[in-house]
């Protein structure tokens, strides 16, 4: 499979079951696309007239070599790791934590309805935690390497808690030959320089929670009493947060809403305060809600993401670069072909666990019943759900089938799927079409900065 498209004075080429992108000229871009449909011959005869005939002969044969050497035109063999899915031996790697249900903002699209998640206000006790994280021994087989993200609601309402796990975790690392990775998504309320030094200790990765520019902000992320600006509060925290945390890995991390599809300036305006590690994600919301993104968004976000791209190519030839967390993408090394044909591994190798205990395949499935799968004294007792995200690959997926970002996207998200289609096999459109611009981008990115180089 092929896809092609043009970006920012490039001629990009993917050739999609063999991973090869191609930078290529005219001559050679237009005659992939017949050459793909028909033969060397007829590619010839096409152009002829359009290109001088050496640089068609030339162009052909620049395609044939291509395909011989399994860089263009490449089938598809990934199909048959799936079959063995199903039957795979279940190794859990990680766990999200909800430490606290409860939160000390009231943002408005908060899925997890300002910390409930359909529920009731609970903090997580050190018990539950710590039988959680027996529980994440106990099934991860082999794997050394174990991930436990600290998450709420707020999970820095629950700061004692999280210190004893904490220490509880890295207790089992050499009995158990374990070690665990520790993350903490957090929106800075609490953040203070005794919060820093332990994150910056014992966290390998902290997202931190605010949307960009004031008004951005303050718009969908007000406190829960509604007196004061919640990013007056937590900016200059986090740019404090951010200078101390050094080299080690860290995201400020907004979400973009129907309100401000101009997000690139969100984008820069983190980079201009001093931030170079930045996400922002579009919102996932009901179609009634007034901030939720519509098909007839589209044109004017994948613009954005354009314009975006250039400026994220300016500022790294200027010396004033960032890292955009869409915009990372690796040609050379990149996901393994199981991690690449089912994503993130919800249901399966990562589990959420609510504050009494409760097991659900992610963190956004907490509260639907009908996902519920165990706890962490039965453990996983849900099979049946277990074994249909077992299921949940890129070929199980007819949106994905055919689709040029397949493997590096991996059929979206489960939860996405289901909210808005009733099946994790589904896919959601809107997304997809964002996702499917941002890898564009991405590689077009790669392009040029290859090119500066």
């Amino acid at each position: 499979m092929i896809h092609q498209y043009k970006s920012n004075g490039y001629n990009i080429v993917m050739d999609v079951c063999s991973g090869a992108v191609h930078v290529v000229d005219d001559v050679v871009y237009d005659a992939i696309a017949v050459y793909e449909k028909e033969n060397p011959e007829a590619a010839a005869e096409k152009l002829r007239g359009k290109y001088p005939e050496e640089d068609i002969r030339e162009a052909v044969s620049e395609i044939k070599e291509l395909s011989e050497e399994g860089l263009l035109f490449t089938e598809d063999i990934y199909e048959q790791y799936v079959t063995d899915f199903k039957s795979r031996k279940t190794v859990v790697k990680a766990l999200c934590l909800h430490v606290a249900h409860d939160c000390n903002l009231g943002c408005k699209y908060c899925f997890a309805e300002e910390g409930e998640y359909h529920g009731r206000r609970a903090i997580m006790s050190y018990e539950v935690g710590r039988k959680a994280l027996d529980f994440l021994i106990e099934n991860s087989g082999n794997r050394k390497n174990l991930e436990v993200d600290f998450f709420g609601g707020e999970p820095l309402m629950n700061w004692e808690v999280v210190k004893k796990l904490v220490s509880y975790g890295r207790s089992k690392e050499k009995e158990f030959n374990k070690n665990f990775r520790f993350t903490m998504t957090t929106n800075g309320m609490l953040l203070d320089d005794e919060v820093t030094e332990f994150l910056n200790k014992e966290m390998a990765n902290v997202v931190l929670s605010v949307d960009g520019r004031k008004e951005v902000n303050d718009r969908m992320r007000p406190t829960r009493n509604g007196k004061g600006s919640s990013y007056d509060i937590i900016m200059p925290k986090f740019k404090k947060f951010a200078k101390a945390r050094g080299s080690k890995s860290y995201y400020i991390r907004g979400t973009f809403t129907r309100h401000n599809l101009d997000f690139s300036e969100d984008v820069l305006h983190f980079a201009d305060e001093g931030f170079d590690q930045i996400s922002v994600e579009p919102v996932v919301a009901p179609p009634e809600a007034d901030y939720s993104i519509r098909e007839e968004d589209l044109p004017r976000i994948l613009s954005e993401y354009d314009k975006l791209a250039g400026e994220y190519i300016k500022r790294k030839q200027d010396g004033r670069g960032f890292n955009f967390f869409h915009f990372m993408i690796d040609l050379s090394q990149g996901p393994c072909v199981a991690k690449r044909l089912s994503g993130c591994g919800s249901g399966t190798e990562y589990l959420a666990v609510t504050p009494w205990g409760d097991l659900y395949p992610c963190h956004q499935f907490v509260g639907q019943e009908e996902f519920l799968l165990g706890n962490v004294d039965t453990g996983v007792v849900n099979t049946e759900v277990r074994d249909e995200f077992k299921l949940c690959n890129v070929y199980a997926k007819e949106k994905c089938r055919n689709c040029f970002a397949r493997f590096y996207c991996s059929g979206g998200c489960a939860a996405n799927s289901y909210n808005f289609h009733g099946s994790i096999t589904d896919a959601y459109d809107i997304g997809c079409e964002m996702q499917k611009k941002r890898i564009e981008c991405a590689i077009m990115i790669k392009a040029a900065l290859a090119d500066e180089n």
